[in-house]
């Protein structure tokens, strides 16, 4: 059968270790009972693995000429290939609304963030989501207060869910090889139901102190607090964004709501 041509365009690097794939297809090993939405399935790497394993699995995959090629190597898949792209696709719609999911992929390394942030979208039915992407962004997702790579997709994950870095995979098990590294994370969603705060409010200020991260706090936020506020005079706004943790973050949202009362 003929193999899929990676398309630069799609950030397609497929995998070609299959111990590799068989190990990432393990991070959800527990999750059976749940349905499993594979992202960018490309040649099915990961999927000869999740369906060994018995899982309830689907898989959404822009390219065409993967899905072609999906159709013919995994007939068992036939009706749960989405020919859509991920970042449109509603998941209520493809999963079922009020359901608990599980998202796995060997992401692509273009768009990792944005599938990142879709997944905040539906924090309350993803479960859990594991996978490969760009070290960098990995580590970036997984970093803790106080690391040069913590930031707002940081900030934002970890107030849902608990996230933990994996493995690092060599960009030589990749045809063709990325210029970079890989990293497995896993994401597990965490007990919070509400944080507490107004959480728009708290995705605008933590992307807001993040803008301007090597400033103060008091100088990055200044802008949207009402002139003169009490609130500002607060110890905390002495620091930077990347010395907090979620909880600060949380405090500050609600000084910011205080001040708009």
């Amino acid at each position: 059968m003929q193999q899929v041509r990676a398309k630069k365009a799609l950030g397609q690097h497929f995998l070609t270790d299959l111990s590799i794939a068989e190990r990432i297809a393990g991070t959800v090993s527990e999750y059976k009972g749940l349905p499993v939405l594979e992202v960018g399935p490309g040649m099915g790497v990961l999927t000869q693995y999740l369906l060994a394993a018995g899982h309830d699995l689907k898989v959404v995959e822009l390219d065409g000429e993967s899905v072609n090629y999906l159709n013919v190597a995994f007939p068992q898949l036939a009706g749960r290939i989405i020919a859509a792209d991920f970042l449109r696709l509603d998941l209520n719609e493809a999963l079922g609304a009020g359901k608990q999911w599980v998202i796995i992929g060997n992401y692509p390394y273009n768009i990792s963030s944005q599938i990142f942030f879709k997944v905040l979208d539906y924090k309350d039915q993803v479960t859990c989501c594991s996978g490969m992407l760009q070290r960098e962004v990995a580590q970036r997702i997984a970093a803790g207060p106080g690391s040069k790579t913590y930031g707002i997709l940081s900030v934002l994950l970890q107030a849902w869910y608990d996230i933990e870095y994996l493995f690092t995979v060599d960009e030589n098990v990749f045809n063709p090889p990325p210029k970079v590294k890989s990293g497995v994370i896993k994401l597990v969603r965490n007990q919070v139901r509400d944080l507490g705060c107004d959480e728009r409010l708290f995705k605008t200020v933590v992307k807001t102190s993040f803008g301007m991260r090597r400033k103060t706090l008091r100088n990055s936020l200044k802008s949207l607090f009402p002139s003169g506020s009490p609130e500002l005079a607060a110890s905390i706004f002495d620091r930077r964004p990347e010395q907090l943790g979620v909880a600060q973050f949380v405090e500050l949202t609600r000084l910011l709501s205080q001040s708009r009362q």
